[in-house]
């Protein structure tokens, strides 16, 4: 399926043509209510059967966007909604703020148990991390033991040079090395559902609203966005790391503006989706 084609999907799914707020909330798409938001974190019905989306809380030497928080809880949210609508993958449900059932999208950390009810978690604002020496080993046993781990929305050279350096404490890189695979390479991850030939430039949508650009402040020499991934010795991507591209803001802030909405948010849940599905099937 093509990105055109998860356009008009997406639009049905919404049940009229065009994104407006309103219809948004509808449809239970999280639109507005920004600002830091307390996290959710697993409670003893959290895991029941069904998906739910983890996010990664983690210590920050300093600030991009908003650490491990940046587009919390909307991306969240919304994914896990159209997850639901466009696969047939059945995702926990939880009381809303609005008092209507809503993903059950968790925060969790690298020393919680909860971690290894996870098959995939989310890292945003990746490259201002500072892993503790316990997280370092945590993450570890987390990945080799089939979990996995897509970093994104981290933008320049410091960015990337920083997450290298944390995750290469975490899989050592004489044991496990980063590879390209970057579209359009042919790795599975880019055809589980939706053929990926391309990883568009994405900024914020506020990035996008002041300057009309699609590239971020912190990308300082303007370098395209990347895919690169570390695997395990049977050659299964336990990391995904998605440079220089803001992946989930098209997720979170998609029922806000009809033109953002067109031309990020299908190719942005097109390589979401793929890389949801390969973490869960492999």
């Amino acid at each position: 399926m093509g990105t055109r084609r998860l356009a008009s999907t997406l639009i049905a799914a919404l049940g009229v043509i065009g994104v407006t707020i309103a219809i948004a909330h509808a449809q239970q798409i999280w639109a507005g209510g920004y600002g830091r938001m307390p996290p959710r974190f697993p409670t003893k019905q959290t895991f029941s059967g069904g998906f739910n989306f983890c996010r990664l809380m983690f210590g920050s030497d300093h600030r991009e966007k908003q650490g491990w928080g940046t587009d919390y809880p909307g991306a969240d949210i919304n994914f896990s909604i159209r997850i639901s609508e466009l696969t047939k993958i059945t995702v926990t449900m939880r009381d809303g703020y609005n008092e209507e059932p809503e993903p059950d999208a968790v925060v969790v950390r690298a020393t919680d148990d909860a971690l290894f009810q996870c098959p995939f978690i989310l890292m945003e604002d990746a490259g201002t991390v500072r892993f503790s020496a316990i997280e370092v080993q945590r993450l570890h046993d987390y990945l080799v033991k089939g979990g996995f781990l897509l970093a994104s929305d981290y933008h320049g050279s410091y960015g990337r040079e920083q997450f290298d350096e944390e995750i290469g404490r975490v899989l050592p890189r004489s044991l496990y090395p980063i590879v390209d695979i970057t579209p359009p390479h042919p790795h599975p991850i880019w055809s589980t559902m939706f053929k990926v030939t391309t990883l568009p430039q994405m900024a914020s949508i506020n990035t996008w609203r002041r300057t009309g650009d699609v590239i971020e402040r912190w990308n300082e020499d303007g370098s395209p966005p990347s895919a690169r991934g570390i695997a395990d010795e049977q050659g299964r991507l336990m990391v995904l790391m998605v440079h220089n591209t803001d992946l989930p803001d098209p997720w979170e802030r998609e029922g806000e503006d009809k033109d953002y909405f067109y031309r990020f948010s299908p190719d942005a849940y097109a390589a979401g989706i793929d890389i949801l599905l390969y973490s869960m099937t492999h």
